[in-house]
């Protein structure tokens, strides 16, 4: 029964969550590019952002197309490798063609643009070119998206040598399995961190000093990585299909031999696209968060334009501190760690809330052998429907903590901080967000590689102590792959979108005719309220593990 919830599992995490998930990067991409691109382009910002995911579709078919295998393939990887680099190589044509086509050769032709601003006045002063512009930021993107997915290959692939590391601790137990796999996704999160961080201050050096040029070709290498988004999504489902279909061979007992190694080293390379689809999506977040952050600053301008310069002017020095989003200020430096801090509180209740169903489904899976002792034999069937409406029932109830944390932390520290804490605090979160995710995604993938390896054959194969060391490591990484990494990166869009969202009122309410200390504070103590009620509630449930006055039988023990 916890095996058939197992198949449906992975159907539901890595086909239509992580594809949910991308959706919304996408989404999330496409509104802050077309925010931004109007403000820095004009009214070709509006339509340029929208044509580079336009192309991505057609090579999305062509790339998946161009993934058949040949006579000379080392793996299965290798031809999944080429229809991912054919995609981004001709989207990257396509976007050239599409900006020398539709862009003008210079930032003094773009219309739409507003000599009344500074920003619109330097933008249209600028010398550089906009067909350049446009498609340097999209490269930026995809060369991310292929040097990530090169990272994160190399620290997952069961060839490579960080999964053979690994393998190797399986010999000394599981302790020493589980500290290499945190090793790994430590120092392979630190790589993937200062990748994303090259790729936005190259976008930044596309601006030439103007901010906001600067943050629209963020935007730009988002849309440029998510050209490759059809790809992915296929990558990612490869991994389930080849695990379910591993999976079911096994439970039937009628696969044997050479076929049974085709769908062993089909289920490790897809270990290996999924935790490489988990990295790209990582990086599509930072990128989507990085992008409406510069939103939230064009957000925060615009309210301060409304509210009127006498107003701004008028402000009291503690309101102007609010304001200036200077990190030596110690309400920003509040807001930053508030902001990292929310990342890790995140993860253990996403981590705990995985606990606590599991539990469940294990106390569910010894009633089942103590009620029905004719499941060992085959003479009884296994209810699987109660499993699988455990898990569904407990994943949808458990999100109910980490929801309330995304959207009411921000609130939080908006209307009791101030503004430029708000923003503080979303830098924060970007920052931490961006090495925990690669570093709960890849230690998992890790593990569950290492487990693979051992079960085809190395170390003595399956039954041995270090197939038993290399599958606590998998258990372990199972919550970190496949529940609190992924969970992270819509953890970032929303705090920003919330803080995007919230930003007006924020303003209004500090400064101007409309500012209310009092309803500042009221609203950030319901938020504060809110958030601990909701991890209160969560911490007092406890782990379902069984009855205090049962004792498991062997058959439990086994099955369990």
């Amino acid at each position: 029964a916890a095996t058939i919830a197992d198949n449906v599992g992975d159907n539901v995490g890595d086909c239509a969550g992580m594809a949910a998930d991308l959706f919304e990067s996408y989404a999330v991409t496409l509104v802050a590019a077309l925010i931004l691109g109007k403000a820095a382009f004009g009214d070709a910002g509006l339509v340029f952002p929208l044509l580079v995911p336009a192309i991505g579709v057609i090579t999305a078919v062509i790339g998946i197309y161009a993934v058949s295998p040949r006579a000379g393939d080392r793996s299965g990887m290798t031809a999944i490798n080429r229809g991912f680099f054919l995609s981004a190589v001709i989207s990257l044509v396509l976007v050239g063609i599409a900006a020398f086509s539709y862009l003008p050769d210079k930032f003094s032709e773009l219309d739409g643009l507003s000599t009344e601003t500074a920003t619109g006045k330097a933008i249209l002063d600028h010398s550089g070119d906009p067909r350049v512009f446009a498609l340097v930021a999209v490269l930026i993107g995809i060369v991310l998206a292929a040097v990530i997915q090169q990272l994160t290959g190399y620290f997952t692939e069961t060839s490579r040598r960080p999964v053979k590391d690994v393998v190797k601790t399986s010999l000394t137990g599981p302790a020493t399995v589980i500290l290499s796999g945190v090793s790994l996704g430590l120092e392979s999160a630190v790589y993937a961190a200062v990748l994303i961080g090259l790729a936005v201050y190259g976008a930044y050096l596309l601006g030439g000093g103007i901010i906001m040029l600067a943050l629209f070709a963020v935007a730009l290498a988002g849309t440029g990585l998510l050209t490759t988004v059809g790809v992915i999504v296929a990558m990612d489902t490869f991994g389930p299909v080849s695990d379910n279909a591993q999976g079911i061979a096994e439970m039937s007992g009628d696969v044997e031999g050479e076929g049974a190694q085709v769908l062993t080293d089909l289920d490790a390379v897809g270990n290996t696209t999924k935790a490489i689809t988990k990295g790209i999506a990582i990086a599509t977040a930072v990128l989507a968060a990085t992008a409406l952050y510069g939103s939230y600053r064009d957000a925060v301008e615009t309210a301060q334009a409304e509210v009127g310069d006498e107003a701004i002017s008028g402000m009291s020095k503690l309101q102007a501190l609010s304001f200036s989003l200077d990190i030596s200020q110690p309400n920003n430096l509040v807001g930053l760690i508030l902001g990292a801090a929310v990342v890790f509180l995140f993860s253990g209740l996403a981590i705990n809330a995985v606990s606590r169903a599991a539990g469940a489904v294990v106390f569910e899976v010894r009633e089942q052998f103590r009620t029905k002792p004719g499941i060992m034999d085959g003479s009884e069937q296994p209810e699987y429907g109660r499993v699988v409406d455990i898990c569904t029932r407990d994943s949808l109830r458990e999100l109910a903590t980490p929801g309330l944390l995304a959207v009411m932390a921000p609130i939080a520290v908006g209307f009791a901080l101030g503004i430029a804490p708000l923003g503080a605090y979303l830098a924060g979160a970007i920052g931490a967000g961006t090495l925990m995710a690669v570093f709960l995604a890849n230690s998992g993938g890790a593990w569950d590689n290492a487990k693979k390896t051992i079960e085809d054959g190395t170390f003595g194969g399956k039954g041995t102590d270090a197939h038993a060391a290399t599958v606590i490591g998998d258990t372990v990484g199972d919550p970190f792959k496949d529940t609190a990494g992924p969970a992270i990166n819509p953890l970032l869009k929303v705090m920003n979108l919330v803080s995007l969202l919230i930003a007006p009122a924020v303003v209004k309410l500090t400064i101007g005719e409309h500012a209310s200390d009092g309803l500042r504070a009221v609203i950030a103590i319901v938020a504060i309220a809110v958030i601990i009620g909701a991890v209160w509630f969560s911490k007092r449930k406890s782990i379902a593990v069984g009855t205090p006055n049962h004792e498991p039988t062997e058959a439990e023990r086994v099955g369990g």
